[in-house]
């Protein structure tokens, strides 16, 4: 039976002044609750927490999250990659898999991390104890974006530790004790390799690892392998490492390296690295002969008179306007990344070099490329028409944005590490599977014999 009007019960009207009170404060408090904890939240997920470190200095504005250094800052767009870093990152332990400690330590176990933190191969070590230590981190594989598998091979080999052979040997022999490797085709784990000759340290990288995330500074390599093992879908370009005393004495107590004024610097340029027998070094050392009074390239040495320390290789790169990095055994070189430091314009002269964070960084504002089939006075004569006031603003440019290429456990805003974590969360995935991977109606994911995955053995046969 439906009442008529008059045998409702009577109710208070729904647009009395009281009800719209209470509306409104209703949606005041839920908008203020929600702010709030979203609020508190975002901090206790991305700043520091006892022993752990995290990027400070981001921020979100106008829905922007900018990493703030000097007048400007610099700002990871919105567009794939979110307004605010959230990552979890697992990362492998040294005691967890059999065979990695040899990765990290050489067949005796006696070479230690602090072997291993300067040179090229350094930046293994500064990406292994950052997400160590990270906010980032998580100990739960099965939350985790990314899978950082730590390995020092590079200094391990150079230290004789390891033979190419035995480096083969212990990467096959750890990823075939990695379920969730498998489980994704590697696609979610992180490999760094740090030096010229980049994933080739693993003779079968193509193999086994040719889906997994390379962290590298060298984009090429066809000069000697006839194969690049960088691949701009998956991978990341990484900064040089530059020597950490470099760095403390240059921004620390100690200014040792304070570059000359522009008027006074004793050269327009200069190469300081040894020849290595390759075309584009030896013809800017027969340049220098031409020109010596505005080039200087010296014909430096691994020993003896002509082998500049740290100190005195800084104070040369620093009295000249331009400071020329050509390629050397690869594409890259750690010249263009010291060449902010010393205040000097880094010229590229490396036709096929990869540069790191090129999604936020326009390199045009504070160096320059020229073509390495020019190298001759020409080079001179472009260098000697740029006026002054051009060379400070790039210098000043490059003074913004030098930050990005520091890999210091506490960073302040602007790091290297902020631009990695930002890269990564670009390439996050809800989805992994490989060739040895499939799922069923129940959402269960299962090997070809049709084993869940949680009940997987290793060692795994690598396909």
């Amino acid at each position: 039976m439906v009442l008529s009007s008059k045998h409702r019960p009577s109710s208070p009207s729904l647009c009395s002044p009281s009800t719209l009170l209470a509306a409104t404060l209703l949606v005041i408090a839920t908008i203020t609750c929600t702010r709030f904890v979203d609020h508190v939240s975002k901090r206790c997920d991305h700043h520091l927490r006892g022993d752990t470190l995290v990027p400070h200095g981001v921020y979100k504005h106008d829905g922007v999250v900018e990493t703030m250094f000097g007048p400007k800052g610099i700002s990871w767009p919105k567009r794939g990659y979110g307004t605010y870093l959230s990552l979890r990152i697992y990362v492998y332990d040294v005691g967890e898999v059999e065979g990695l400690e040899e990765l990290l330590k050489g067949r005796d176990h006696n070479i230690e991390y602090t072997d291993c933190i300067q040179g090229q191969w350094g930046t293994q070590v500064k990406i292994h104890k950052f997400f160590s230590k990270s906010a980032f981190r998580t100990f739960d594989k099965n939350e985790a974006d990314f899978f950082f598998v730590p390995t020092y091979v590079k200094c391990v080999r150079m230290k004789g530790g390891l033979s190419d052979k035995e480096i083969d040997q212990k990467f096959v022999q750890v990823l075939q004790q990695m379920p969730y490797f498998r489980l994704s085709g590697g696609r979610d784990h992180i490999f760094v390799f740090s030096s010229g000759a980049g994933a080739h340290l693993f003779k079968q990288w193509a193999t086994y690892l040719n889906r997994s995330i390379f962290l590298t500074p060298e984009g090429d390599r066809t000069d000697k392998r006839g194969t690049s093992a960088f691949n701009t879908w998956k991978d990341i370009i990484i900064p040089g490492n530059v020597d950490n005393e470099i760095i403390f004495e240059r921004f620390g107590a100690h200014d040792i390296i304070n570059p000359v004024p522009l008027a006074r610097r004793k050269y327009l340029a200069n190469f300081l690295g040894r020849p290595q027998g390759k075309v584009g070094r030896l013809q800017l050392l027969e340049l220098a002969k031409q020109f010596p009074n505005e080039l200087e390239a010296p014909l430096l040495t691994f020993s003896g008179s002509m082998k500049y320390g740290h100190k005195e290789y800084f104070r040369h790169l620093s009295n000249a306007k331009f400071c020329l990095a050509p390629r050397g055994e690869s594409s890259w070189t750690l010249r263009f990344y010291e060449a902010f430091f010393a205040e000097c314009v880094p010229v590229i002269v490396s036709d096929k070099i990869e540069l790191p964070f090129q999604n936020v960084l326009d390199y045009t504002l504070f160096s320059i490329k020229w073509p390495a089939t020019r190298i001759n006075e020409e080079l001179l004569q472009y260098l000697r028409s740029i006026p002054d006031q051009d060379i400070e603003r790039m210098i000043a440019q490059g003074r913004a944005v030098r930050c990005l290429w520091l890999y210091l456990l506490k960073v302040d805003g602007c790091s290297a590490m902020t631009g990695i974590l930002w890269e990564l969360q670009r390439k996050v995935r809800i989805f992994h599977q490989s060739g040895e991977t499939f799922w069923l109606h129940n959402r269960s994911l299962v090997d070809r014999d049709l084993v869940v995955f949680s009940q997987w053995r290793t060692p795994f046969s690598l396909p």
